[in-house]
Protein backbone atom coordinates (compact mmCIF):
# COMPACT_ATOMS: atom_id res chain seq x y z
CA UNK A 1 0.00 0.00 0.00
CA UNK A 2 1.69 3.27 -1.23
CA UNK A 3 1.23 6.53 0.76
CA UNK A 4 1.98 8.41 -1.83
CA UNK A 5 -0.88 11.47 -1.90
CA UNK A 6 -4.15 10.41 -4.63
CA UNK A 7 -3.48 12.75 -7.60
CA UNK A 8 -7.24 12.82 -8.03
CA UNK A 9 -8.12 14.44 -5.08
CA UNK A 10 -8.50 18.19 -4.97
CA UNK A 11 -6.84 20.66 -2.17
CA UNK A 12 -10.04 22.00 -0.27
CA UNK A 13 -7.17 24.85 0.45
CA UNK A 14 -8.19 25.77 -2.80
CA UNK A 15 -11.68 27.40 -1.57
CA UNK A 16 -10.99 31.22 -0.83
CA UNK A 17 -13.90 31.76 0.65
CA UNK A 18 -18.28 30.82 -0.08
CA UNK A 19 -21.38 32.38 -2.11
CA UNK A 20 -25.01 31.68 -1.15
CA UNK A 21 -26.77 33.15 -3.67
CA UNK A 22 -30.59 33.60 -1.96
CA UNK A 23 -33.20 33.08 -4.78
CA UNK A 24 -36.63 35.32 -4.48
CA UNK A 25 -39.70 36.11 -6.88
CA UNK A 26 -39.73 40.23 -6.52
CA UNK A 27 -43.91 40.14 -6.62
CA UNK A 28 -43.97 36.94 -4.36
CA UNK A 29 -41.15 36.39 -2.40
CA UNK A 30 -39.22 39.62 -1.79
CA UNK A 31 -40.10 40.20 1.65
CA UNK A 32 -39.21 37.01 2.91
CA UNK A 33 -35.77 37.18 1.33
CA UNK A 34 -35.68 40.63 2.88
CA UNK A 35 -36.23 38.86 6.47
CA UNK A 36 -33.89 36.37 5.81
CA UNK A 37 -31.48 38.55 4.41
CA UNK A 38 -31.74 41.11 7.84
CA UNK A 39 -31.21 37.94 10.19
CA UNK A 40 -28.14 37.03 8.52
CA UNK A 41 -26.60 40.28 8.36
CA UNK A 42 -27.88 40.42 12.16
CA UNK A 43 -26.41 36.89 13.05
CA UNK A 44 -22.82 37.04 10.91
CA UNK A 45 -21.53 40.33 10.73
CA UNK A 46 -18.78 38.67 9.08
CA UNK A 47 -20.89 37.58 5.95
CA UNK A 48 -20.49 39.99 3.30
CA UNK A 49 -24.20 40.60 1.80
CA UNK A 50 -24.46 41.74 -1.45
CA UNK A 51 -26.90 43.95 -3.48
CA UNK A 52 -30.46 42.60 -4.39
CA UNK A 53 -31.17 41.49 -7.97
CA UNK A 54 -34.08 41.69 -9.11
CA UNK A 55 -33.18 42.06 -12.77
CA UNK A 56 -31.66 38.87 -14.01
CA UNK A 57 -27.60 39.05 -13.57
CA UNK A 58 -24.83 36.39 -14.76
CA UNK A 59 -25.41 33.26 -14.68
CA UNK A 60 -28.44 32.83 -12.63
CA UNK A 61 -31.99 32.77 -13.96
CA UNK A 62 -34.03 34.39 -11.39
CA UNK A 63 -34.04 37.29 -8.91
CA UNK A 64 -30.93 36.58 -6.02
CA UNK A 65 -28.62 38.34 -3.56
CA UNK A 66 -25.51 36.85 -2.95
CA UNK A 67 -24.36 36.09 0.40
CA UNK A 68 -19.72 35.98 0.26
CA UNK A 69 -18.34 34.37 3.90
CA UNK A 70 -15.56 33.08 4.83
CA UNK A 71 -14.68 29.21 4.49
CA UNK A 72 -13.85 29.74 8.69
CA UNK A 73 -17.65 30.12 8.94
CA UNK A 74 -19.19 27.48 6.52
CA UNK A 75 -19.87 25.14 9.79
CA UNK A 76 -22.02 27.88 11.46
CA UNK A 77 -23.52 29.19 8.57
CA UNK A 78 -24.40 26.40 6.46
CA UNK A 79 -26.49 24.00 9.21
CA UNK A 80 -28.42 27.84 10.47
CA UNK A 81 -29.36 28.71 6.56
CA UNK A 82 -30.40 25.31 6.40
CA UNK A 83 -33.60 25.78 8.82
CA UNK A 84 -33.80 29.49 8.52
CA UNK A 85 -34.16 29.77 4.44
CA UNK A 86 -38.14 29.73 4.72
CA UNK A 87 -38.39 27.73 1.61
CA UNK A 88 -36.12 30.26 -0.99
CA UNK A 89 -34.08 28.37 -2.83
CA UNK A 90 -29.93 28.72 -2.47
CA UNK A 91 -26.96 27.58 -4.48
CA UNK A 92 -24.30 27.06 -1.81
CA UNK A 93 -20.90 27.06 -3.62
CA UNK A 94 -17.24 27.17 -3.20
CA UNK A 95 -14.82 29.96 -5.46
CA UNK A 96 -11.79 27.72 -5.70
CA UNK A 97 -10.55 29.37 -8.65
CA UNK A 98 -13.25 27.35 -11.56
CA UNK A 99 -16.61 28.98 -11.81
CA UNK A 100 -18.24 26.59 -13.89
CA UNK A 101 -17.52 23.54 -11.66
CA UNK A 102 -18.04 25.85 -8.55
CA UNK A 103 -21.41 26.73 -9.85
CA UNK A 104 -22.13 22.87 -10.87
CA UNK A 105 -20.25 20.22 -9.69
CA UNK A 106 -18.84 21.34 -6.64
CA UNK A 107 -22.15 23.40 -5.40
CA UNK A 108 -24.66 22.50 -3.00
CA UNK A 109 -28.51 23.27 -3.40
CA UNK A 110 -30.83 24.34 -0.51
CA UNK A 111 -35.01 23.62 -2.07
CA UNK A 112 -35.08 24.05 -5.31
CA UNK A 113 -32.61 23.17 -7.42
CA UNK A 114 -32.69 25.49 -10.37
CA UNK A 115 -30.96 26.22 -13.69
CA UNK A 116 -27.49 28.46 -14.16
CA UNK A 117 -26.61 29.55 -17.57
CA UNK A 118 -22.96 28.54 -17.69
CA UNK A 119 -21.95 30.34 -20.41
CA UNK A 120 -21.95 33.23 -18.53
CA UNK A 121 -19.25 31.86 -16.32
CA UNK A 122 -15.36 31.81 -17.20
CA UNK A 123 -14.12 28.21 -16.40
Amino acid sequence: MSNAPDKTTLDPSAITHYHAHIYYDPAATRQKAARLREAIAAKFPDAIVGRWHDELVGPHLRSMYQVAFPSTMLASFLPWLMLNRDGLAVLLHPESGNAVLDHTAHAAWLGEKLPVLLDALDP
